[in-house]
């Protein structure tokens, strides 16, 4: 994996404090539970799968986690905060995801850039992006939830990136976002990074008519902005 693999635990004197033995602990269980499902799915992964795929042992998971479903939440909160940092970083917004100074183009152009940030974010951390996407709907009410509301804070994010502010702009930013996920799960489930990939120009080209017909309410009739 990227930047999100966690790091081995040193040994001797130079042993870490309790507190980053617990973090670097939780970051490889978190890991090893996405690695795992991507394989075998949330139903046939045990604690016992993790175990083995993180080489932590079974009495440090549960100083950590009380339960599998509790790894699992976990897990899903990092694949969460990956992928809301790629994308944010890459369109040079804060962390609310409103665009700073060094976010250059308009609307449509940061959008452009955001939405293949987010195609590429999936395809790198792909063993995150099925438990998000995926095992999600296998793990209970508790992670569908957590999934609807990660789900809204992009649809946020989106809005904010398109300067949309009235309520039929977010609406058609909100279909925008759901409609992605649909079509992102088929290719991220068959494990086809190259459809992931390609299925950027087609709604990329989508929301550029959308924008240009007014769909994004009253930002989209601003001079200049398509």
């Amino acid at each position: 994996m990227s930047d999100s693999s966690p790091r081995r635990l040193p040994r001797g004197r130079y042993a870490l404090a309790p507190e980053e033995v617990e973090r670097i602990q939780r970051s490889r269980l978190c890991a090893a539970m996405a690695e795992v499902m991507a394989e075998k799915g949330y139903v046939a992964t045990s604690v016992a799968d993790v175990l083995k795929r993180s080489g932590v042992s079974r009495q440090s998971f549960y100083q950590v986690f009380d339960s599998k479903i509790d790894c699992f939440m976990a897990a899903f909160d990092v694949a969460g905060d990956l992928l809301m940092r790629r994308l944010l970083e890459m369109v040079g917004a804060d962390e609310r995801g409103v665009p700073g100074p060094e976010a250059a183009g308009d609307p449509l152009q940061r959008f452009e850039r955001a939405f293949t940030a987010y195609l590429e974010a999936l395809a790198i951390e792909l063993p995150y992006t099925r438990l998000f996407l995926i095992e999600v709907y296998a793990a209970g009410p508790e992670a569908i939830g957590r999934r609807g509301e990660l789900q809204a804070a992009i649809t946020a994010n989106f809005a904010d990136l398109m300067g949309v502010t009235d309520d039929a702009g977010r609406f058609a930013c909100q279909l925008i976002v759901a409609g992605t996920s649909t079509l992102v799960t088929q290719a991220v489930a068959d494990n086809d990074l190259e459809a992931l990939r390609a299925i950027g120009p087609s709604v990329i080209d989508h929301v550029r008519t959308l924008w240009k017909a007014g769909a994004f309410g009253q930002q989209a009739g601003r001079p200049g902005s398509a």
